[in-house]
């Protein structure tokens, strides 16, 4: 091998393991910034939750018009799928698709909805699947209200039974896993569920809502609803930065170890010119002294 070659060949992956180490700087800062906000996120969501409960037992749930939308003949599900709009995250978006394609291994009766460039460009090449909106900003936080309003429009209209979300939910930095959790329809049993622990502790607590319960029920479930929505996008972003840094890192490392290994080749090649040198002035000397 060419020793030239192989020092060629090391300039380029020495430059690929910048471009891969600054990838990975930038993926650690979203990273942390998608973290915060979802730890920061979880006051509120622990609040609004509580609240639901508390005001469950206190109004008839068929009060909000949410909860009044005729569904009986609808057929059709609109499934709200979550990826990233760029690649190289490892198996982020092929986690998601999976799971997906998991649990409706038939598209009859279902409606795609997509945010994030891969899941349109997935989507968009399954035969038999309908994409009935794309929703691939380039920042997918800013979506989550035009998804909301989406969402709310289509169901209100009856012809959707359900919509669920399929995204992947942040445990940590190296734990994560994909769910597919319900959006609608609301029923007064996840208004029950949702007082959690604090159930018996709500129910014997004086609680004074103005002006009444039954007139703040209908935008405080559409505020919970609206809130799943931004939740999904929030923890689908943190996982989407931790699995792109964990890829940029182990980009990195083989990087140094082909740079490593191709030093030492070009060490031997270097060594070997040498020495065949020497060789070939030693028998040239002893040609002329013979």
């Amino acid at each position: 091998m060419n020793i030239r070659l192989v020092k060629k060949k090391i300039k380029s992956v020495k430059n690929v393991r910048k471009i891969t180490k600054a990838m990975q700087m930038v993926s650690a800062v979203k990273m942390r910034k998608a973290q915060e906000l979802e730890v920061e996120s979880r006051p509120y969501r622990d609040g609004l939750t509580e609240m639901i409960g508390k005001l469950s037992g206190k109004v008839d749930p068929s009060q909000a018009e949410i909860m009044q939308v005729d569904t009986t003949e609808a057929k059709k599900e609109i499934v709200v799928v979550f990826a990233s709009n760029k690649g190289l995250a490892g198996a982020f978006n092929i986690s998601v698709f999976r799971h997906t394609l998991k649990e409706y291994p038939s598209f009859n009766n279902i409606d795609i909805v997509t945010v994030g460039a891969k899941a349109t460009q997935f989507f968009g090449r399954m035969k038999g699947a309908h994409i009935l909106a794309d929703f691939s900003g380039n920042n997918l936080l800013l979506e989550y209200s035009a998804l909301f309003d989406f969402l709310l429009e289509k169901y209100k209209t009856g012809e959707y039974r359900k919509i669920s979300l399929v995204f992947t939910q942040f445990v940590s930095t190296l734990k994560s896993f994909v769910v597919s959790a319900p959006l609608l329809p609301l029923s007064a049993v996840d208004m029950k569920q949702s007082e959690g622990s604090d159930e018996k502790k709500s129910s014997n607590q004086d609680v004074v809502i103005e002006p009444s319960a039954a007139e703040i029920l209908e935008q405080l479930l559409l505020s919970f609803l609206e809130y799943k929505v931004r939740g999904a996008i929030i923890s689908s972003e943190a996982v989407e930065h931790s699995a792109r840094m964990m890829a940029m890192k182990s980009a990195t490392d083989n990087a140094t170890e082909i740079i490593y290994n191709m030093t030492l080749l070009s060490n031997k090649l270097r060594q070997e010119k040498i020495t065949n040198e020497l060789l070939d002035m030693i028998t040239a000397k002893e040609s002329v002294e013979g």
